[in-house]
């Protein structure tokens, strides 16, 4: 839950450093536009949120020859640099690295702090597999990203071998022509936006499997493409990352500042994903504990390295990125345990389906199909209860539906539905989607093929329960924490739109839980 609260401040940095240190790049062509960088950049950061409910897919359209232009234009600057200083590519040796860890320790150590912002936005290829899937991404980057940033790293050296003067400016504007400075420093804006929609969207995930996986409230989730799942929009999250951006642009006002910032959470997110990644060797691919070490500990060494060298960045403003994944883990935390004491409750009072069935035999079976959403199969739902208890009626097929979440991105649409009988016309059915599926439960009931289950959508009614929370006197959470989890509550986006239910078919069943 850590790396993943980590990840969400990544995501409020990524975008305010990446745009802001672009049009710093007007410094460079003319001192009379500094005060212009930081209201182009507000500007620039608020077209790109509101550009984000058009999907990445319509947004990819655009953003791809631009990429294309841009990784071609880094390879080509760092190239007319290597050929003035050709010794630069002696910087693949580790002799050199070993001497100055050997004569400058210090120095050595500290610098990996700077150093290791080349590999920040590494993480957003992951977080963006699910829009794109694996061979899009491994193309991109072994086939253009990684050359020309390596070509340009190399420029940039021999550029500064030739020019030292220059260390403390932003000399990668320097290294174009004075006619192309502008040019540059446009076409590195757009990239630099460019680059921030992959953090976004991977936090759009991140959101979605969150909400599947139920650590964090259910939120309106916006598909944006018929094609691809995973390609979401999700409104609340983008308007508060919004804010938070442009609120770091006015505080920090520079991306020097912002870089101390920058860093802590990736570096703290990469370590956690090793920790994870070890669990997966030796749980999910059963390899030995001798051969996960092999893989995992020369990696979390390195790590390690640079996480340590990016902690004397906290006080400067890497406590920013902390803040930012402590809040998120506590109301992650909250969320799921308040979850947990609401489910405890109610269970209380829950009876066997089959008992109360039999204690209700002279129901009156009524026409049309009931669905009553309610997680605990075995259990008789209580808007069922309740329905029977004061209309003593039954429909004539009620089917009691719970959704599950799987470990699983996606689930085999032939193993989704799970159904036992309970009696004539009453059927339990257990539906499991993946953590990056819609769970869409009007079109799984349609995909039933079932003896005695004759589902016409125009003729059904959805019951679901809704629970208002009140914070009590009952053991289990903090005060404070139970208030928090009475307000995430009420915020919750409701079942119905969750589940895909046609609102004019659904009935809410309410009922008050203390915690």
């Amino acid at each position: 839950m850590f790396g993943t609260s980590l990840l969400y401040g990544d995501g409020v940095i990524t975008p305010a450093i990446s745009v802001l240190s672009a049009v710093e790049g007007l410094e460079e062509v003319s001192a009379s536009l500094a005060d212009w960088v930081i209201p182009i950049a507000l500007v620039i950061l608020i077209v790109l949120f509101l550009a984000q409910s058009r999907g990445t897919g319509a947004m990819g359209r655009v953003f791809g020859p631009i990429m294309v232009v841009w990784f071609v234009t880094l390879a080509v600057l760092g190239l007319g640099k290597i050929v003035g200083a050709p010794e630069i590519v002696q910087s693949v040796n580790p002799v050199h690295l070993v001497r100055y860890f050997t004569h400058e320790s210090l120095k050595a150590f500290l610098s990996l702090g700077s150093i290791f912002l080349v590999v920040t936005g590494g993480e957003a290829l992951y977080a963006d597999m699910g829009h794109f899937g694996r061979r899009p991404i491994t193309i991109g980057w072994y086939g253009m990203v990684l050359p020309a940033l390596l070509l340009n790293y190399w420029g940039q050296g021999a550029f500064l071998l030739q020019n030292p003067e220059v260390v403390d400016k932003r000399f990668f504007f320097l290294m174009a022509p004075e006619a192309l400075k502008l040019p540059l420093v446009v076409l590195a804006t757009m990239a630099t936006v460019i680059a921030s929609q992959a953090l976004i969207s991977g936090v759009f995930s991140l959101t979605a499997q969150a909400v599947q996986l139920d650590y964090l409230p259910r939120i309106a989730i916006r598909h944006t493409s018929h094609k691809h799942s995973g390609q979401i929009y999700v409104p609340m999250v983008n308007w508060v990352l919004m804010v938070a951006c442009l609120g770091l642009v006015v505080g920090f006002r520079s991306s020097e500042n912002l870089a101390a910032a920058y860093g802590i959470a990736v570096t703290m997110t990469m370590a956690i994903t090793t920790l994870i990644f070890f669990r997966v060797l030796t749980d999910r691919w059963n390899w030995s504990q001798a051969r996960a070490f092999g893989v995992c500990v020369p990696l979390f060494v390195i790590e390690l390295g640079f996480l340590g060298a990016n902690l004397v960045k906290i006080p400067k403003g890497g406590w920013f990125a902390l803040a930012v994944g402590v809040i998120m883990m506590v109301q992650m935390q909250t969320w799921r345990r308040g979850r947990q004491l609401v489910a405890d409750r109610i269970h209380r009072g829950e009876r066997p389906i089959a008992e109360v069935l039999d204690q209700t035999a002279d129901a009156a079976r009524v026409p049309g199909m009931a669905v009553f959403m309610f997680k605990d199969l075995g259990k008789a739902p209580p808007a069922l209860v309740n329905n029977l208890r004061h209309n003593k009626v039954l429909h004539r097929t009620t089917l009691i539906v719970a959704v599950e979440t799987d470990d699983a991105p996606r689930v085999d649409p032939e193993e989704r539905a799970e159904v036992t009988r309970v009696e004539p016309g009453v059927y339990q059915v257990l539906l499991t989607f993946g953590f990056m599926e819609d769970p869409d439960v009007p079109a799984a009931l349609s995909a039933l093929h079932v003896r005695g289950i004759e589902f016409d959508p125009d003729d059904v009614t959805y019951f679901i329960g809704h629970e208002s929370i009140i914070a009590g006197k009952a053991p289990g959470m903090h005060p404070a924490l139970e208030h928090l989890f009475v307000l995430l509550n009420r915020g919750a986006d409701s079942a119905s739109r969750f589940f895909n239910l046609p609102a004019e078919r659904v009935f809410e069943v309410g009922s008050q839980v203390e915690i």
